[in-house]
């Protein structure tokens, strides 16, 4: 088994962990077969997840943990036992299973084994739910992880390929392309390490590059990427059209990449489907509650766990349901290239308290330092003149206002008297304790993220809602003999729009002195798209063997065009599941308000009536007469507030998947809310 130690994951294990499962080995060794398929199945997870350990050491390690946790809670759950009965809790005869005794002292001998008994079990149930814990999230860890790669791998396949052939194009052999190819992984990721994998098994180990293709086709967690290194070996070996081969492999995987991505949508309209009826069942348990409440035979503290309890869960469990389907775009669009220039690394680090390109210099002569201090002055003059603008490119800093301020007006709140600080103020004046303590922080800190998150998303949208069109154009342009700086500069002429105007800065800066592939990367990480990081590295690997890349061009916009289709099919389907998700909240909302008005009211109003007209009714049973209207008030304006923020973090990850895009629907789903009770409350 190879693992690549270097790229692990998991990090080195530590020396106390290594004596730890030194200790547990044995153990092991009892209860596992080191031949069988159980270790050989984890063997194989642990090298695709690249998490630097043995196997049977990882094993032993997984044991010593379970027995650990198990004796922990081994030792609880004994207690536990011990505690129901020692303090009165539980009485012994609650444990009797109706076994037929044929005397008293027999009875009295069963009863005195029952607490033992208890106790033992409970005991060995707490210890095998620890040791199950324990033993297997460690196992599970690297299924998880090689899952994760799998999955990364799939989404960057077909745009990795598309890079292979821009080098295959640009006359670089077999050997170099894997080369390449593995230190791309600024861009590619997880591929760019399987491909690093078969270029350091032939150099480090001197292995052939055929056999290292074989061996990470054999390794790798996707099967996709195991069938192309396969297919790939084939024509290594035949000595086939390599270039053919990848355009070839590249038309395939385009259409693959739609084909799961129609999958992911079904599955999503099946969740909007499930998500009708798990967002209903608190509702319909909250009506049972209430009528038992009616009828005297409910307690309150389970209309609390309803509300504040199972509401929640059952949001957050639905987003951590998606979250498992939805496919969030890999990598953080920044591309780190290789052997770059002092000045372009300087520039890539830059932010708000770095100050760039001068940074390298400090220290050698004070005028730097006078220099650097000069920037900083600019930058927070540049910063309080226009402080949109740094909001627009960085949303999540205005909680750094948002949230100081929020706290600040409750405390005003507080101590003037304003805001309710009991329970009992919050039942006398619900709407106005709810709206001081949920309502206002909430539009304090929601607002403005929403406001600047959807402006930053609407701006680097302008960059790549016209990127395959001028694509085309560069390639046309390219395709006539001009240089790619000319076909640039061709372009920025004849286009409108802001990557047009990016452009013109481009030729700019190449024609002050810049190399291109660094004007490239500078304009790619200013706008830091994943997607446009890959066709940006597409371009600047490529120009790089020739400045006539008309056929590298045509493959980046067919690759562009490809995401354009996928991402218009993703908005159509799941703008069918937000509306699902906002009418169904709908629905429970006016559900509640119904409930509140129309049944409640007229109920407590019935009661109060038998009550003036003489007590109980003629059955003795005083139906509604427990009805605490204003506690029952509260928790129905707390459950549709609770539910409109969840139904809109969902609608903004279905979405985008993107949590903060969906603060947008939470603050107009409780402004609805919030109205609604307003005039029903």
């Amino acid at each position: 088994m190879s693992l690549d130690v270097g790229e692990g994951d998991g990090g080195e294990l530590d020396r106390s962990t290594d004596t730890l499962g030194d200790a547990f080995y044995p153990l092991f060794q009892f209860l596992f077969d080191e031949e069988g398929d159980f270790v050989a199945d984890v063997g194989r997870k642990l090298e695709q997840a690249r998490m630097p350990a043995t196997v049977e050491l990882y094993l032993s390690n997984a044991l010593a943990i379970g027995v650990i946790s198990g004796g922990a809670l081994w030792l609880l759950g004994t207690f536990i036992g011990w505690a129901i009965f020692e303090f009165g809790l539980v009485a012994p005869e609650v444990f009797s299973i109706g076994l037929p005794v044929g005397d008293a002292a027999t009875a009295a001998a069963l009863n005195a084994l029952t607490v033992p008994a208890v106790t033992i079990v409970s005991g060995i149930v707490f210890g095998s739910i620890g040791f199950a814990l324990g033993f297997g999230t460690l196992v599970a860890v690297p299924y998880s992880k090689a899952s994760g790669r799998r999955r990364e791998i799939n989404m960057l396949l077909p745009d990795a390929i598309s890079f292979m052939y821009a080098l295959s194009v640009g006359g670089l052999n077999q050997l170099e392309i894997l080369e390449a190819m593995g230190r791309a992984d600024d861009t590619y990721g997880e591929v760019a390490k399987e491909f690093r994998s078969i270029v350091r098994e032939t150099e480090y180990f001197g292995t052939d590059y055929r056999n290292a293709i074989r061996e990470g086709a054999m390794t790798t967690p996707s099967e996709e990427l195991s069938q192309f290194l396969t297919d790939m070996l084939s024509i290594v070996n035949s000595g086939g059209d390599m270039e053919r081969f990848l355009d070839d492999k590249k038309e395939k995987h385009l259409r693959t990449a739609k084909q799961e991505q129609e999958t992911v949508l079904e599955t999503l309209e099946l969740f909007g489907e499930m998500y009708m009826t798990l967002s209903l069942f608190p509702l319909l348990l909250i009506i049972i509650l209430v009528i038992m409440s009616m009828l005297g035979q409910a307690q309150d503290f389970l209309l609390y766990g309803t509300v504040y309890g199972l509401i929640p869960l059952t949001g957050v469990g639905f987003l951590v349901l998606v979250s498992t389907v939805k496919q969030d775009e890999p990598g953080d669009g920044y591309l780190q290239p290789s052997n770059s220039t002092d000045r372009l690394e300087q520039v890539n680090r830059e932010g708000l308290i770095h100050m760039g390109l001068i940074e390298s210099f400090i220290g050698e002569f004070r005028v730097f330092e006078h220099i650097r201090a000069r920037e900083g002055t600019y930058k927070t003059k540049q910063l309080l003149r226009q402080p949109h603008l740094f909001f627009r490119d960085h949303p999540l800093y205005t909680l750094i206002l948002t949230v100081p301020a929020s706290l600040a007006l409750l405390g005003v709140a507080i101590t003037s008297g304003a805001a309710p600080l009991g329970w009992e103020g919050m039942l006398n004046n619900p709407i106005w304790g709810t709206f001081i303590w949920w309502y206002v922080p909430v539009y304090i800190i929601g607002i403005p993220l929403a406001v600047f998150h959807t402006w930053n998303v609407r701006s680097r949208n302008a960059i790549t809602g016209k990127l395959s069109d001028n694509l085309r154009k560069l390639s046309s342009a390219n395709d006539t003999g001009q240089t790619l700086l000319e076909s640039i500069e061709t372009v920025a002429a004849t286009s409108s729009g802001k990557l047009a105007d990016e452009f013109e800065v481009m030729h700019a800066k190449v024609n002050y002195g810049m190399s291109l592939r660094s004007a490239l990367v500078e304009f790619n990480n200013k706008y830091h798209i994943p997607r446009l990081a890959r066709t940006v590295k597409l371009i600047s690997k490529a120009q790089e063997a020739s400045s006539q890349i008309t056929e590298v061009l045509t493959a980046a916009a067919q690759a562009s065009e490809n995401q354009d289709d996928i991402e218009r099919e993703r908005k159509s389907r799941t703008r069918m599941q937000v509306a699902i998700i906002l009418m169904t909240y709908l629905t429970l909302l006016g559900v509640m308000a119904i409930l509140k008005t129309q049944f409640l009211d007229v109920m407590a109003g019935l009661a109060s009536e038998a009550g003036s007209g003489g007590g109980e009714a003629a059955g003795g049973l005083n139906f509604g007469g427990g009805i605490n209207i204003d506690l029952l008030s509260v928790l129905f304006f707390h459950a549709v507030t609770l539910q409109a923020a969840l139904s809109g973090f969902i609608s903004g990850y279905i979405r985008n998947a993107d949590i903060v895009s969906g603060v947008k629907f939470v603050v107009i789903l409780q402004t609805i809310a919030l109205l609604v009770w307003m005039v029903v409350g």
